[in-house]
């Protein structure tokens, strides 16, 4: 087959599990955990590793931010042969109990953001796939972190979360960002929700797993609020999920 236009790269790699960051400066940190790790692709925000986990091939591409790019980067991964798709990222915290350093497991996403808009009307909702949010919690659990699982916002404006006041569509947003507090949404983000649908409607499996930043909660009521950007739990945990992955799509 031809190269894919945007991410550069074949069915020749042979794998059938991608783990996904959205920077590419993170990709061959990944790829560092892997065995027989090399460089495979580099185009536009895309950059793609692979190794094996287990014996089995397993390609890491970065999509960039948001939802547009990681979209297209998913439909192109899934021409080439990827039928699971696990997103590493980073967040920001919305709940009291969720502090720098922990982890976010998502299993749905709410879609304020526009790109699965353009897939299916907004009642469908954006929810992760079973058996890959399952393994990504026994993972957690199997490498004793500090995790939550459950819903997570995602977005298309980092500064429309951070600086909503001097939006002009501020009444929306800080409306909006209260209801999802009171709710219970856990972090917010800018790639589940896209990555879910995109992958339900390809009958692909999705999973999330982010390192949470900050929270911005956590300041607003006063409460300590460490900054963690160190993302390794969060990358091998997604790695040990894809093993269990691996291990229980071959029985």
């Amino acid at each position: 087959m031809k190269k894919m236009y945007h991410i550069g790269i074949d069915s020749s790699h042979g794998a059938k599990y991608a783990i996904l960051p959205g920077d590419p400066g993170r990709v061959e940190k990944i790829a560092g955990f892997l065995d027989d790790a090399h460089f495979i692709a580099q185009n536009r925000e895309y950059t793609t590793w692979v190794g094996t986990v287990g014996g089995e091939i397993v390609l890491v591409m970065s999509t960039g931010m948001g939802g547009p790019s990681t979209a297209i980067g998913v439909e192109e991964l899934y021409r080439t042969g990827i039928h699971t798709c696990v997103r590493v990222g980073t967040c920001g915290g919305m709940q009291p109990e969720i502090i720098g350093g922990d982890l976010v497991i998502a299993n749905a996403a709410i879609r304020m953001e526009g790109t699965s808009r353009e897939y299916v009307p907004i009642e469908f909702p954006a929810v992760s796939s079973f058996a890959v949010t399952s393994a990504l919690c026994q993972a957690a659990k199997n490498l004793n972190t500090t995790s939550h699982t459950g819903i997570v916002q995602c977005k298309d404006s980092f500064y429309g979360q951070h600086d909503p006041g001097r939006m002009p569509a501020s009444y929306d947003l800080i409306q909006k960002w209260e209801a999802w507090v009171k709710a219970g949404c856990l972090a917010s983000e800018m790639e589940s929700a896209a990555l879910f649908i995109v992958c339900s409607t390809l009958r692909m499996r999705a999973g999330c797993i982010l390192n949470v930043v900050w929270n911005q909660e956590r300041a607003r009521l006063g409460m300590s609020n460490p900054e963690n950007h160190d993302t390794t739990l969060a990358i091998k945990t997604a790695i040990e999920a894809v093993r269990l992955l691996i291990e229980a799509d071959n029985r």
